[in-house]
């Protein structure tokens, strides 16, 4: 009798799945911001809309955390998922505006370099979460988080190198906006790999 005055489980890996797609689609635009001439109005806008949809999902799901008695995986794993997962947006959709705000006309080949690292660790995410509804996917799930620490490893490396560059081309204005910018597109890439950490945290919760 207990059980049907029990609040229902949310569909959280409904919601983990919806999320990770809409920062997939902002990545993508933002990686054909980068990748074309143009202002980027046109991308920025459309990355604030799918940024805003993120946020509304981050919402929904903590929301329907509080009113659920059962969850399908621990309480605080399902916080720092969704909440990495909005991150990588806000990072990305910050680097966007930037470009925009900066009016910057030509851009880095090492932005692209770090975009291109960042459409690939988000396409591999999104495939280990929408095969975290069954633990029977470990060695999938597994296999896709090592891709994203590897692809973090390489995002590391170009920022550096990019920077020291910065520093060599003696304009200041210029090295501030896009070490800026640089960082920001490393940061969402470094909340891939704490994404795939949490991810692989919860593997070993429900071994």
């Amino acid at each position: 009798m207990l059980k049907g005055f029990l609040p229902k489980e949310f569909a959280f890996y409904d919601s983990f799945e919806k999320h990770m797609s809409l920062v997939s689609k902002v990545c993508k635009l933002f990686y054909e911001q980068i990748s074309n001439t143009g202002d980027g109005k046109d991308y920025l806008k459309q990355i604030n809309e799918y940024e805003r949809l993120a946020d509304e999902v981050t919402y929904s799901t903590t929301e329907a955390l509080h009113r659920t008695f059962i969850t399908p995986i621990e309480r605080t794993d399902i916080y720092s998922l969704v909440k990495r997962i909005d991150d990588i947006a806000d990072f990305i959709q910050s680097a966007s505006s930037r470009i925009v705000l900066y009016e910057i006309k030509e851009i880095r080949k090492e932005a692209i370099q770090l975009a291109d690292i960042l459409l690939t660790a988000t396409s591999e995410l999104e495939i280990a979460i929408k095969a975290l509804r069954n633990f029977k996917n470990s060695e999938l799930i597994k296999e896709k988080c090592k891709i994203v620490h590897e692809l973090e490893d390489k995002a590391d490396d170009i920022l550096k190198i990019a920077v020291a560059q910065l520093f060599r081309e003696n304009d200041a204005m210029n090295m501030i906006k896009w070490k800026e910018i640089l960082e920001k597109i490393e940061k969402a890439i470094d909340r891939c790999q704490s994404l795939a950490r949490i991810i692989e945290g919860v593997l070993i919760d429900n071994a």
